[in-house]
């Protein structure tokens, strides 16, 4: 049987019978993929610290004759420790992790996405750019770099650029992917969400950005409560569901827990 070594972040863990465990990672060169960790949950010694949520480590793993590849062993690199000392990290980053999960197919390679998933953990790890930033240029990167990112600059009806409308606030067709102006907001039926145009452009730039410069734009708190709003209703519109992460960050905020 086969064996091959990648480094990858685990996404997902769910058990298999009384001592196993189905492991889902995402590999920088093998993207999304499925293993079997053998007797994970009855020995802590043999995958050692290496098995917990959003851990990067370095896989040997073993080709069998199943679908799913075994996990043979595994070097813990990096475990992001902080994040599962505090709520508001871990909710987000949790969020993160399963719009990957949900959003991948299985074996194909999305080094960007990758690269653009150690850059946020990193990020919350370490503290160089706030929680709240970070949640909203995941979303923006994630969606621009799988080609259903919103339109932030024309009515998706008649194409009319949001720049020459004089109002402040726009209403933003969920299901059509962009802004609708004045003349078209009561032709369009179905959802939508108010957007401020000047949290539109902050959104659209962060997209556009580089990942080592978006920490210089500044959101106002309002601006990060819109945005957050914003994003978090149109990306599982077009992803066709609601992951389960964000429920429970929804709910937090619910509860009151300052997330901003």
């Amino acid at each position: 049987m086969e064996l091959y070594s990648t480094t990858a972040i685990l996404l997902r863990r769910i058990s298999y019978g009384d001592h196993d465990l189905i492991i889902s990672y995402f590999s920088w060169d093998q993207g999304k993929i499925s293993l079997m960790a053998k007797s994970a949950r009855k020995s802590r010694r043999r995958f050692g610290g290496c098995l917990e949520i959003l851990s990067l480590s370095r896989l040997i793993c073993r080709k069998g004759r199943g679908k799913l590849c075994l996990l043979e062993e595994s070097a813990l690199q990096q475990p992001f420790s902080s994040l599962r000392s505090d709520i508001r990290k871990l909710s987000y980053a949790s969020y993160w992790a399963e719009l990957l999960y949900l959003w991948l197919q299985e074996n194909s390679p999305q080094e960007e996405l990758y690269r653009l998933l150690l850059f946020v953990l990193e990020s919350l790890e370490n503290g160089s750019m706030p929680p709240e930033i970070l949640h909203l240029l995941f979303q923006m990167k994630f969606m621009q770099i799988s080609g259903f990112a919103p339109n932030l600059s024309n009515c998706c009806c008649c194409r009319k650029p949001v720049s020459e409308s004089k109002e402040i606030h726009y209403a933003f067709h969920l299901a059509g992917g962009g802004p609708l102006c004045s003349s078209c907001r009561e032709k369009q039926p179905g959802p939508r969400v108010l957007l401020s145009k000047g949290s539109g452009n902050q959104l659209r730039w962060l997209g556009n950005s580089p990942l080592e410069t978006a920490g210089r734009l500044r959101f106002s708190p309002q601006s990060v409560k819109e945005s957050q709003h914003f994003l978090e209703a149109f990306l599982p519109c077009h992803l066709g569901c609601t992951p389960r992460s964000l429920q429970f960050l929804q709910q937090l905020r619910k509860e009151g827990f300052p997330f901003s």
